[in-house]
């Protein structure tokens, strides 16, 4: 048996193809996990189905005939079409799909790096899946498991407090000025990459984005793509009347000049803070003890000095992840042998009882000294079997058909089976 995650982001897949791949209700959730659980190589599968990102985890005992069931199944669900999903799709087997599985709960795979939104996604996706019966034992393990490591990197690390683009410094600096964002209606003006990465960090900090663009139909695909319930459209022939509303304004247009003037700018009885991340500049203002503008150059110079500490933090967040991956197939192995030891055991303590009963019967032995001769025999086979415990725990992965070999030897699958249950 091993792990097999089957990934596409928005690294490998576009939007286009991910709103296809969204199985975002519940019927369609129940509908996949019934699907892939339905084939005999899969024993488990959790689907975790966001904004960015469409995985299936599961637990399987054929890596090939399951990874291909799995894509039939998504193509089959989505429309798209096998070869298409084949070519982008992220494969990870065994320790590679952990090592992904705690990078993604870490949030180092995310969009926006460092956020703590996709651990309660995942969340949400290992319980629907366990409330169906379609994630056990193994997932469950694996998933609390990557939680334990995103808590260490979190703890550890200040990966996402070092925002290391233009408009997550923008966002940075607007909370470092405004306090925090979460219910803060903030306009953003524009619909292309950087008032995307805008309108995410924002939504990211708990902010309400409005937005508005001259082409009402991007606007409208970019809000889809955020998929998010805090973010609304308001016609640009509104601007004017939008710009005199807001106290924090973001704007990143693909305007050859200035598309916020003096002329657009009235009084209000309130503070504005206005971060232009676009080039050329979208802010021509005035500025006042009531206006302030921050523009591409007053940022970048905490850009440059947020990515060296990025850098050496991210180092230090996968030297977790990685120790973390390792310590959980650690785990599983000391898992896996641990009830065929504890039934070698079982099996040694059953036949030097039934042997002291019978010296006891045949009078070889006093009753009286049963408890002296069981501690004896009890001794002997514990230094017996001590080399063969530690044997047993320091097997490789490949090492599995031992294990088998064993059981059936010294006949205690039924014992192991029993110990099974109790892990």
């Amino acid at each position: 048996m091993n792990f097999l995650n089957i990934s596409f982001t928005h690294k490998n897949t576009d939007i286009s193809i991910r709103e296809k791949l969204s199985f975002n209700t519940d019927e369609k959730k129940s509908e996949i996990l019934r699907l892939v659980c339905s084939s005999q190589s899969v024993s488990e599968c959790l689907l975790l189905s966001t904004c960015n990102r469409v995985e299936v985890l599961a637990f399987v005992n054929d890596l090939e005939s399951s990874q291909s069931y799995i894509l039939k199944v998504m193509s089959i669900s989505s429309g798209v079409a096998l070869s298409e999903l084949e070519k982008r799709a992220d494969i990870y087997y065994g320790t590679g799909a952990i090592h992904h599985l705690f990078s993604v709960a870490s949030s180092l795979d995310s969009l926006v790096v460092g956020e703590t939104q996709i651990v309660g996604q995942l969340r949400d996706a290992l319980k629907f899946a366990a409330d169906g019966g379609y994630a056990e034992i193994n997932l469950k393990r694996a998933v609390e498991s990557a939680f334990k490591c995103a808590a260490e990197v979190r703890t550890r690390t200040q990966i996402s407090k070092n925002p290391v683009s233009v408009s997550s410094v923008a966002v940075a600096k607007a909370k470092e000025i405004y306090g925090e964002l979460e219910g803060v209606k903030v306009l953003v003006v524009g619909a292309g990459k950087m008032s995307e990465l805008a309108c995410r960090h924002l939504i990211s900090s708990g902010a309400n984005v409005v937005l508005t663009n001259r082409s009402e139909a991007r606007a409208k695909e970019l809000m889809r793509e955020l998929c998010c319930a805090g973010v609304s459209f308001e016609p640009y022939s509104k601007l004017k009347e939008l710009l005199n509303s807001y106290e924090l304004i973001f704007s990143a247009t693909a305007a050859s000049g200035a598309v916020i003037t003096d002329s657009l700018i009235e009084e209000c009885e309130f503070d504005r803070y206005f971060f232009d991340i676009a080039v050329p500049r979208d802010i021509d203002i005035t500025e006042s003890s009531s206006i302030k503008v921050y523009s591409v150059d007053d940022l970048q110079e905490i850009v440059k000095a947020n990515m060296a500490l990025r850098e050496e933090q991210a180092q230090i967040a996968y030297a977790i992840v990685g120790r973390s991956t390792n310590e959980f197939f650690q785990m599983l192995k000391v898992l896996s042998t641990t009830p065929i030891i504890k039934a070698l055991r079982h099996s040694a303590r059953e036949v030097a009882e039934a042997e002291i009963e019978k010296a006891i019967q045949k009078g070889y032995l006093k009753n009286s000294d049963k408890d002296e001769a069981r501690k004896l025999i009890h001794q002997v086979f514990k230094a017996y079997l001590h080399t063969p415990t530690i044997n047993l725990k320091n097997l490789d992965d490949e090492d599995a058909g031992m294990l088998e070999s064993v059981l059936h030897i010294f006949d205690i699958r039924e014992k192991f089976e029993e110990y099974s249950q109790d892990i």
